[in-house]
């Protein structure tokens, strides 16, 4: 926990300017801020609902608050996950899984933040690389959900080889859409929408979710946070394409590789003490939940 007396003392808004109900959760956020006498750091579509703050750099804040959905929370914990800055995530979108409030929540989590009611869920995040077939390493990507290597435009299914550790031991070779590797955190994004586990995000561990495989015996694995996953293209055509989740991206060619582990980075998500991994899968997932289905006898 950090020394409230000193924490967040510039706080960075983001966001998109077109949200539904922005104007508003705008206004008590802006309010709410001004009452704690911080430095506002508003990115450069929300400026302007953000009178004498400066513009957001990802180096110049102690507290990122996100207005969106998850995909808001994603781009701004990637900005933000090399310093560890803590993230708030206000859902002004559909599911907002990964965000901690409602915009009519976020009048009385404030104050709370700012005297130190509250605590951090740490998530790791992945790091991914695509090495050619010369072995020349792009550059870094970082992802806090999943990395995702699949086919695109009219391409047909790709041939795959997934390999663990520093010896390269051969998993699997097949043919499928693509793979998933997924932190805990990505494992009720994409990965679960392909049959992957639910993972609690306690555990250290990567989940490598194959996309609609062409076999009916191949299933998802859970690997050691602590191995490097390697997984080869085996096709000699078609278009390929790395997506960190959902935003960022690479294209890749026949025999190149795409190498995954896990990453320095972490990302702090600022969480209030009546919400666990397990209420937000019941109300967001409606997960275990046993629903009314008429009559009974």
């Amino acid at each position: 926990m950090p020394d409230v007396a000193t924490a967040f003392r510039r706080v960075g808004v983001i966001g998109p300017s077109y949200r539904d109900g922005l104007a508003e959760t705008v206004d008590v956020l802006r309010r709410q801020l001004q009452a704690q006498d911080v430095e506002i750091r508003a990115e450069q579509e929300l400026l302007d609902l953000f009178p004498g703050a400066t513009e957001f750099r990802p180096d110049d804040v102690d507290l990122l608050i996100t207005l969106g959905g998850d995909g808001t929370l994603l781009r701004g914990a990637r900005l933000v996950a090399t310093r560890s800055v803590p993230v708030l995530g206000v859902n002004l979108g559909n599911l907002g899984f990964l965000t901690s409030i409602a915009p009519h929540e976020l009048e009385d989590a404030l104050p709370r933040v700012f005297s130190g009611d509250y605590w951090l869920d740490e998530r790791f995040t992945l790091e991914a690389r695509v090495v050619d077939g010369n072995g020349h390493e792009g550059s870094p990507f970082l992802a806090l959900n999943d990395a995702v290597l699949h086919k695109g435009g009219f391409a047909r299914v790709i041939r795959l080889a997934v390999f663990v550790g520093p010896d390269r031991q051969q998993v699997a070779q097949y043919t499928a859409d693509g793979i998933i590797l997924a932190t805990p955190t990505g494992s009720t994004a994409y990965s679960l929408s392909a049959s992957g586990p639910v993972v609690h995000p306690s555990v250290d561990c990567i989940l490598a979710t194959p996309i609609c495989p062409h076999t009916l015996v191949l299933r998802p694995l859970v690997l050691p946070d602590t191995v490097e996953i390697t997984v080869e293209v085996l096709s000699t055509t078609g278009e390929l394409i790395l997506t960190v989740d959902g935003q960022d991206g690479a294209d890749l060619r026949p025999q190149d590789r795409l190498v995954v582990r896990r990453g320095k980075a972490t990302v702090p998500l600022v969480r209030f003490a009546s919400q666990s991994f397990f209420n937000t899968l019941r109300r967001k997932l409606h997960w275990g939940l046993e629903h009314e289905r008429g009559s009974r006898g």
